[in-house]
């Protein structure tokens, strides 16, 4: 708290820091080891699958491919900020453009278990990818991200926020 009683916005610095360095290399490197996989091994993964199975697989590299686009858009951007090549203001216009697909709340169904455990994998990783730049780009916005009540509580709190923003378990 500052002398006039309001608090300091960290958000914005942790954003600017090594932090978000880590998240871009791994989200970009995530994006490049998923397009890999299913241009040479996930094609042939998924020709030995069922019709069901096939048709999830098609419909899950395609949300894959999309949210990871999305987050490319935001990692792009928020990189652009972090090296003073845009402003603030002028990247979170171009945020809100970016709309991103909503993650299904429960993976699985009839056919799930089927699809290559790779690509399951690419998912997994993917929706973690989504749920830290979420983090991120709330502490953008200085704001905090919202804790399930059970972690709300004094240094354990804010341990857990900081964990968060830096995408350590």
């Amino acid at each position: 708290m500052t002398e006039t009683g309001s608090a300091i916005a960290i958000g914005p610095r942790i954003v600017a820091s090594g932090g978000f360095d880590a998240l871009y290399r791994e989200g970009m490197t995530l994006i490049e080891d998923v397009a890999t996989y299913l241009d040479a091994d996930g094609r042939a993964d998924s020709r030995v699958l069922s019709r069901e199975a096939s048709f999830l697989y098609a419909t899950e590299s395609m949300r894959l491919t999309t949210r990871l686009m999305q987050l490319a858009s935001w990692l792009l951007l928020q990189r652009a900020v972090n090296e003073g090549e845009i402003t603030k203001e002028n990247a979170r216009s171009e945020k809100e453009k970016v709309k991103f697909s909503a993650t299904p709340s429960e993976r699985g169904g009839p056919g799930y278990e089927q699809l290559p455990e790779a690509l399951r994998n690419y998912i997994d990783k993917g929706d973690r990818l989504f749920d830290r730049v979420m983090q991120f780009d709330t502490l953008e916005r200085g704001k905090m991200p919202v804790l399930d009540a059970g972690t709300a509580n004094g240094i354990a709190d804010q341990l857990a926020r900081l964990k968060a923003a830096f995408g350590r378990p």
